[in-house]
């Protein structure tokens, strides 16, 4: 497939983009996400992937390693938001890894930079209404524990939200429940083959919680105290909304986290994104790696 538009910078909006706001959706209403769907099939007849992708601070590697592909600008979708954060590229990427067919968000937009968490809804449903069955995202963390270091890998089980928002707030998107529950929101099948895959790779992983905060600003060492007794293994400003999501309409989730730093105060050493990158570039191939396993081992889904 070849692209279908000429890339965009961020700020330069699509000659048919509509305006990005919250829907509204009422009962029998379209899913924030069918507009974008819809767009995505005129331009792809016949495009039904089965798996999305989420690739953090980064990853890109992933979404390089995909085949026959087609990249529509985040600034193209009806109701996607665009992100401003370095190492996020902002495109949603169709076509093949590993002969299944996929869909994959090429950088994502972080509640920090002040976007609505209601429009986090929207490339989540988009996934779901192309025919996703199943969501497999990544994310740079820092660790709290000094046994799980920069380059290492954490397979999440579950997560604590301090992010104090909720992307399911407001009117229920008709496409899941009113009240979804987050039990095992983590599946616990596709963590057990995860970790098998992992292994045949010799790629070390760690199941650990996450804790989501807002940022930008990174945490303090007492913070990090506090998250510890809490039970959180590592700690991002990602992730969780997406989650929250993708589990509202019935998207089976997998998260893999690279770590790119040791949490204030088990260090001396401050924190910035380009470690951030660095790190996340360095562990990059493994990740590659391992969705590629994953994908290609489909019928144990």
């Amino acid at each position: 497939m070849s692209a279908v538009s000429p890339k965009r910078e961020a700020s330069e909006p699509a000659d048919n983009q509509r305006p990005t706001k919250v829907a509204k959706p009422l009962d029998g209403a379209q899913s924030a996400g069918a507009p974008a769907a819809a767009y995505i099939r005129t331009k792809l007849p016949g495009f039904a992937p089965r798996l999305a992708i989420i690739l953090g601070s980064g990853m890109g590697g992933v979404a390089d390693a995909i085949e026959d592909k087609t990249e529509f600008p985040y600034s193209e979708l009806p109701g996607f938001p665009v992100s401003t954060v370095q190492g996020h590229a902002g495109t949603f990427v169709c076509g093949t890894l590993e002969g299944v067919q996929v869909a994959c968000l090429k950088g994502r937009v972080h509640l920090y930079e002040g976007t609505d968490p209601q429009l986090i809804r929207a490339p989540i449903y988009t996934f779901k209404e192309l025919g996703c069955e199943i969501m497999f995202s990544t994310s740079a963390v820092g660790s709290l524990r000094e046994d799980v270091g920069p380059g290492e890998l954490f397979l999440l089980k579950d997560h604590i939200n301090l992010q104090a928002r909720n992307p399911l707030i407001g009117p229920n998107d008709p496409i899941g429940p009113r009240f979804p529950s987050l039990l095992n929101a983590y599946d616990p099948a596709l963590r057990a083959l995860i970790q098998a895959k992992a292994a045949e790779n010799e790629i070390n992983i760690t199941e650990g919680v996450y804790l989501a905060c807002l940022g930008p600003s990174f945490e303090t060492p007492a913070e990090i105290k506090a998250f510890k007794i809490l039970g959180a293994d590592c700690v991002g400003m990602s992730v969780v909304p997406e989650v929250i999501v993708a589990r509202h309409c019935d998207l089976r989730v997998a998260t893999v986290s690279i770590v790119v730093n040791l949490a204030a105060g088990l260090t001396n050493e401050h924190i910035t994104h380009d470690e951030t990158l660095h790190f996340s570039g360095l562990a990059a191939g493994k990740v590659t790696q391992l969705v590629k396993s994953f994908i290609a081992a489909n019928g144990e889904w």
